[in-house]
């Protein structure tokens, strides 16, 4: 039978301490370390794509991007170049215009639905929607750029936001309206801005589409990153880099495409 300990000293009970909390302590490491972890998830995720495509997809992409080397990395040091406004004196003008969004007007419980819903065309599980209804029609190499492309640019926005570390505005603006629930994670560039601007691009790009259609894939596009100041979820700055950045990650994928239309011809 297990005795508990007493203290010889005033005869009473002993705490009896208790073994380490295993879960507890996962629990704690995940929300310390949760961009490194995601990061990793992500990193991961990508290299397990690449290893599945087949071995002349992966010589034409990487064929493609090395033939358009320097344009390239002009592109992509424009949008880093967009990512470092976050270190200009314009915050000032930055919270007055995401307190213009987040809180003049009416704010009706509809409007906030919609725009709840609407912000949801940025995320990751569209873009898997999107290239799962490409692939089935036949557009297996649209679907394949469409999963690269925002694998790889998740994890550069992912990256961007582990070396701005700008907080949310919920944290620094005590008169934010948050709608649904509060954002996790850091604030620059906007993640879901950046996803929906890349897909429209690639659409514009991959898609034999009308000057109207492609005016309102970009539209859409805009609203998204309107709705993503709307919800209390990032600062004005944060949507414009993720636009740029988005962007040129859809330009990069156009560079790709071309290279293998001359390869083909």
């Amino acid at each position: 039978m297990n005795s508990v300990p007493v203290d010889p000293n005033n005869g009473q009970k002993m705490p009896v301490e208790k073994a380490p909390d295993t879960r507890g302590h996962l629990i704690l490491w995940i929300k310390k370390y949760r961009p490194i972890a995601w990061l990793g998830f992500l990193i991961t995720s990508l290299i397990l794509f690449i290893t599945w495509m087949p071995s002349p997809l992966r010589r034409i992409i990487w064929n493609g991007l090395v033939a358009r080397g320097i344009l390239s990395s002009m592109l992509l040091v424009f949008g880093l170049l967009a990512v470092s406004l976050v270190w200009s004196i314009g915050q000032r003008l930055d919270v007055w215009a995401f307190l213009f969004f987040n809180l003049r007007g009416s704010r009706p419980f509809w409007l906030d639905r919609m725009m709840s819903a609407f912000t949801q065309i940025g995320s990751g599980i569209t873009a898997l929607v999107i290239a799962l209804i490409l692939f089935l029609s036949g557009r297996r190499l649209t679907a394949t750029e469409l999963i690269l492309g925002t694998l790889s640019l998740w994890i550069v926005v992912e990256l961007v936001k582990a070396l701005v570390r700008r907080s949310r505005p919920f944290i620094k603006v005590t008169q934010t309206r948050i709608v649904g629930y509060p954002a996790i994670g850091r604030s620059f560039p906007s993640g879901h801005t950046s996803q929906v601007f890349f897909m429209a691009t690639m659409m514009a790009l991959h898609i034999q589409t009308s000057f109207w259609l492609v005016f309102m894939l970009y539209a859409i596009a805009l609203i998204v990153g309107v709705t993503r100041i709307y919800i209390g979820a990032h600062y004005p700055r944060d949507v414009l880099a993720g636009a740029i950045l988005g962007t040129v990650w859809g330009l990069l994928g156009g560079l790709v495409d071309g290279y293998i239309m001359i390869g083909n011809g």
